[in-house]
């Protein structure tokens, strides 16, 4: 355990959040995401895991990991098929972790299911959750951390 971090950011996930770049993508999935095939075409080359609910996950993982804001699409989701404007239940969790972290309404952008298999496998890392519920899919564009105030 360490102060200040939270306990789900296991020494894997850490380490990966740590290596990535400004500009990289990292996928936060739920457990019927093809996450190990797909991660075998990341940077990191295989699947993390973090067995809890996506929001959970996202509260944990926002606590360290700052968004990019030179992009429309830093916080994105996974369009439900045949229905892209419905917004399930799992993605109002994501959404409301999203805002609470920036500390100000934060959309996600919606991506249509197979261009966010694509996009998942130019990221850099694939984590998957515990979340059983369909549709908890989200894909997260690293910002930077600004220097210190002098």
């Amino acid at each position: 355990m360490l102060k200040g971090i939270n306990p789900l950011l296991n020494a894997d996930v850490l380490r990966a959040l740590r290596a990535m770049g400004h500009g990289d993508d990292l996928i936060i999935a739920d457990t019927n995401f093809p996450s190990d095939s797909v991660a075998r075409q990341t940077q990191i080359g295989k699947v993390l895991r973090i067995d809890r609910p996506a929001a959970e996950v996202v509260e944990a993982v926002l606590s360290v990991y700052p968004l990019d804001t030179f992009v429309d699409d830093a916080a994105a989701r996974m369009e439900i098929v045949d229905a892209p404007d419905e917004v399930p239940p799992v993605q109002q969790e994501v959404q409301q972790m999203i805002d609470a972290a920036e500390g100000k309404s934060w959309p996600m952008m919606p991506i249509e299911r197979y261009a966010f298999y694509e996009r998942s496998k130019q990221a850099y890392c694939v984590i998957q959750t515990g979340e059983r519920r369909f549709y908890g899919c989200f894909a997260f564009r690293k910002g930077v951390v600004p220097p210190d105030a002098e």
